[in-house]
């Protein structure tokens, strides 16, 4: 059998999940379904916002389940009517065991990093903020544990000094939808093994957990390398931000600022770790660090566009007022 043959039912739900969906039906796979999460109200007119997988799928004319529950008995049958021979997962939710095994060939994920490592929901962020210089994508047959299926394929991707998490996400959605229509094809074929992820020793493993708030406050005392990484990890979502706190003596309100882009000068730094060292002239703006300096180069105060460092020095005057 051939992987064109195979009645496939697709879940995802953001922009990362659509590559792999499109590269699918341009050429020529069996999508008989497309399951993606509920409608929800978004934006400050609370609008309803289709996700960017149904906003696909309805474009190109497949038909979309959308459960708020993924156990309810009604869309389980519908499911099952469906006789899907493969289920495909990219960036959705956790299933129950109930849809992950109806298809009859069993249902993949396609998860943006080299497993076993990076297991869970922010991997291309967290692979920057650590340092790593290579990631990857990974297919893997769902079951009970999260992210830790039998491997079925995986390519190695580079990671540059420069690259932020979005550049690396764009990079990784291309070549995560080749490697998910690979990964039909062997499937289909039979002719394909799996690695086995159950006898990996845990404290080998860095995790990739969901990004809160506090993981994006930058903290000065750091060293200028760990600071710009996770800089670039963040950028351009949810993106890095300083709480800027003003300076004894000073009349200004306490403030943040976003950061999305940042270079490390390595020196002994002359100021206290979070001191602003300004250069009007030149229209830089210096943070001091346990090594150096960061050298602060596209940010956003609150309330304010994204802007250059030499723009806001010539809009906001106070910087000097605060101690990062």
């Amino acid at each position: 059998m051939e992987g064109k043959d195979l009645r496939i039912v697709y879940m995802g739900t953001p922009e990362f999940a659509v590559a792999p969906l499109q590269k699918l039906v341009d050429n020529g796979y069996r999508v008989v379904a497309v399951i993606t999460m509920p409608d929800k109200p978004a934006g400050r007119g609370l609008k309803i916002q289709y996700s960017a997988v149904k906003e696909y799928a309805l474009s190109a004319g497949l038909p979309v389940l959308q459960p708020e529950r993924l156990k309810d008995p009604d869309f389980l049958a519908c499911l099952e009517a469906l006789e899907p021979d493969l289920g495909i997962v990219v960036a959705f939710r956790m299933l129950p065991e109930a849809v992950w095994t109806m298809p009859r060939l069993g249902t993949f994920n396609l998860h943006a990093s080299l497993l076993p490592q990076y297991r869970g929901a922010a991997p291309i962020n967290w692979t920057i903020i650590n340092g790593e210089t290579e990631t990857g994508v990974t297919t893997f047959f769902l079951n009970h544990r999260i992210d830790e299926g039998e491997i079925l394929d995986f390519e190695r991707v580079p990671i540059a000094s420069e690259d932020t998490a979005g550049v690396l996400h764009d990079r990784l959605m291309g070549i995560g939808a080749d490697l998910v229509i690979r990964t039909v094809d062997r499937i289909a074929s039979g002719d394909y093994s799996t690695i086995s992820q159950s006898h990996i020793d845990p404290t080998t493993l860095k995790s990739a957990p969901k990004i809160f708030r506090d993981d994006c406050r930058l903290d000065f005392s750091h060293h200028g390398r760990e600071i710009v990484d996770r800089i670039r990890g963040l950028s351009p979502y949810p993106a890095a931000w300083i709480d800027m706190k003003p300076l004894s003596g000073t009349n200004v309100p306490p403030s943040t600022m976003k950061v999305y882009r940042a270079t490390f000068e390595e020196c002994l730094p002359m100021e206290e770790c979070g001191s602003v060292v300004v250069d009007d002239r030149n229209g830089k703006l210096r943070v001091a660090c346990t090594d150096g300096y960061v050298l602060l180069e596209e940010i956003q105060l609150s309330g304010k566009k994204r802007m250059g460092a030499a723009e806001l020095l010539r809009g906001f005057r106070n910087i000097h007022a605060y101690r990062f």
